[in-house]
């Protein structure tokens, strides 16, 4: 569905931070392309009061076989300046998330978007497929065969599968112990969801509760799992998402399913203690809370779950 000219890929200088924000914005028309809910929402958020947005990261889902686990992706990135900055394990889906910081960029007060906008945290999830079943390790890797460079996984976030289309019957056979597993054969690596930074909106939707009250009104459906809004263990980091997007695709062997695709996320990163003094417009968002959190990132996740049973 696209590809990009990487060969110019070393160092953050001269044209190389638009060349960045261009994959991003590549990578997100691929996203909201793919998922008409999902674009919608992005649409209407923007539509309330010319709302400007900006993203506080964008999040990928990766197998763990060698040539496209984590690093297959990141690689790209980090030589764009982004800084490995954290993980979380998730032992019982077999999971490890890794994030990045962006580079250290201006961003003008009225910066917004992808244009002139921060740029995304990067979250990237892999799945450690040496501890799946060996029916599920074969089937992976009946797929995803040896391959080099990042030119390729990278085109995966632009929407080209850069194997095979799975059949039905693996697809069924692996989302029984794995359904992230079966999600990225079938979508490769495009992205699982974006999350808007909700602190950093200027009018209503600058409280995460008004965004939840308005997603509800439309009647958008919301990931309930630990209630809609969910607040970390600090209190001060709060998220809510949407449920999955369900797309009608057609497997190799001419089966044709509704499966979940991609979700949109909204993060409100409120100010830290010790800065609660701050005047509002000198806070900048090394004064709020970073990161993210264990309990929240294990709710999100089932906003892509295959069935509508916790």
């Amino acid at each position: 569905m696209g590809s990009l000219d990487l060969s110019h890929a070393s160092s953050f200088k001269g044209g190389s931070e638009t060349f960045l924000r261009n994959v991003f914005e590549n990578i997100l028309k691929t996203y909201l392309r793919k998922n008409p809910t999902v674009k919608n929402i992005w649409e209407l958020v923007q539509s309330v009061d010319n709302e400007k947005v900006c993203y506080d990261h964008f999040t990928f889902q990766t197998l763990k076989v060698e040539g496209y686990g984590i690093e297959s992706l990141t690689s790209f990135f980090m030589d764009y300046g982004y800084k490995a900055e954290g993980g979380l394990d998730f032992p019982t889906k077999k999971l490890r998330v890794l994030t990045f910081s962006p580079p250290d960029i201006y961003v003008p007060d009225d910066g917004h978007g992808l244009g002139n906008g921060p740029l995304p945290r990067l979250v990237i999830a892999e799945l450690l497929v040496d501890e799946l079943s060996p029916e599920s390790q074969e089937i992976i890797r009946k797929y995803l065969k040896p391959q080099g460079g990042k030119q390729a996984v990278l085109s995966s976030t632009l929407g080209s599968l850069i194997w095979e289309k799975p059949t039905s019957t693996d697809f069924q056979q692996l989302a029984k112990e794995s359904e992230f597993a079966a999600w990225v054969l079938i979508h490769g690596y495009v992205m699982n969801h974006l999350a808007f930074s909700v602190h950093r909106l200027k009018h209503q939707f600058s409280d995460i509760k008004s965004i939840k009250n308005y997603l509800e009104e439309k009647r958008f459906e919301l990931n309930n799992d630990g209630g809609i809004l969910k607040v970390s263990q600090d209190g001060l980091l709060l998220q809510l998402s949407s449920i999955s997007e369900k797309i009608t695709v057609e497997f190799a062997d001419e089966v044709t399913e509704t499966i979940p695709a991609s979700y949109i996320e909204f993060t409100q990163r409120l100010v830290l203690p010790e800065f609660k003094n701050l005047p509002h417009n000198q806070i900048k968002e090394f004064h709020r809370r970073d990161g993210f959190d264990l309990g929240n990132a294990t709710n999100i996740l089932e906003s892509a779950r295959f069935t509508s049973d916790v």
